[in-house]
């Protein structure tokens, strides 16, 4: 039997059923969160969750559990599934009401769930690389919010797929913001380089795992905006997420990112990486 997690209950997955007029159905109007877990472990826990509880502050969502509560009851979800290695997908929405774009003005309360899936390490991406493609930036102006509302995520990630590559980057006019699902990264001069953490990016939990490890190993990590010819220009390229780790580019817009294999810096960040997971979560 798989479980689930809906209002704080843990049930059989083929039961979790939300009402047709729950709000994130409706109108993307909730907030999600997908946590890595290695060896049984969610690794980098407590962010993740912190950053869960910003982005429902973000919209007006108060959470109906604590966030130890929280925790722990995905700590109970992941060994009743016997996961060992994959992810967690956790969602809050506003919760079930006759639909009305405004809040609604009588109490309703926000409806939390939580499932698991066994998610691999990519290794092939990790140590061959992959393709991209540019795309312009059509998203709202609240990116800081892990919001449900992925539309404009999908139409890019799709644009990537038809055109045979792993993932799309994203920019606004000349400025690179981040990938359809994923924060992306330059090096110059072994200098590293990722777009400031502001409104127009998802302040990646990946993303800051990488630039804590640079500080602590005398790497230069700047936090700035970059444009489409820096881009194309670096000598290497790399994107993180939750899924993809620290995955070099080697390929942009058909075109090979250096010598078009993965360079140094970024395979030390993957090894620096690779340390700090298992700090956390054990051999891997």
């Amino acid at each position: 039997m798989e479980y689930t997690i809906l209002n704080g209950r843990m049930i059989n997955r083929p039961s979790a059923l939300v009402d047709i007029e729950d709000r994130g159905y409706q109108f993307g109007d909730g907030v999600y969160e997908v946590i890595r877990v290695y060896n049984g472990k969610m690794f980098a826990a407590k962010e993740h969750m912190e950053r869960f509880v910003k982005s429902s502050d973000s919209i007006g969502i108060k959470l109906p559990y604590t966030l130890e509560h929280i925790t722990n009851m995905l700590k109970d979800l992941i060994e009743r599934n016997s996961l060992r290695l994959g992810i967690i997908y956790m969602q809050i929405t506003r919760g079930t009401a006759p639909r009305n774009h405004a809040f609604p003005t009588h109490d309703v309360t926000p409806c939390l769930t939580a499932y698991t899936s066994e998610y691999p390490i990519p290794k092939t991406n990790l140590t061959a690389g992959v393709k991209t493609i540019l795309t312009e930036d059509i998203r709202w102006l609240r990116c800081d919010i892990k919001s449900l509302n992925l539309l404009g995520n999908v139409l890019a990630k799709q644009k990537a797929e038809e055109n045979d590559c792993y993932e799309a980057i994203q920019h606004r006019g000349e400025e690179v913001t981040e990938g359809s699902s994923s924060n992306v990264f330059i090096v110059k001069n072994g200098t590293v380089v990722t777009h400031e953490s502001n409104h127009l990016i998802l302040k990646g939990i990946t993303k800051e795992v990488i630039l804590r490890v640079c500080i602590e190993n005398n790497i230069h990590a700047e936090e700035r905006t970059f444009s489409i010819d820096e881009l194309k220009e670096a000598d290497e390229v790399f994107l993180s997420s939750t899924t993809s780790e620290v995955t070099p580019i080697v390929v942009i817009d058909g075109k090979n990112v250096g010598d078009g294999k993965p360079g140094p810096v970024t395979k030390k960040i993957q090894d620096l990486f690779r340390k700090e997971i298992e700090k956390q979560c054990g051999k891997l």
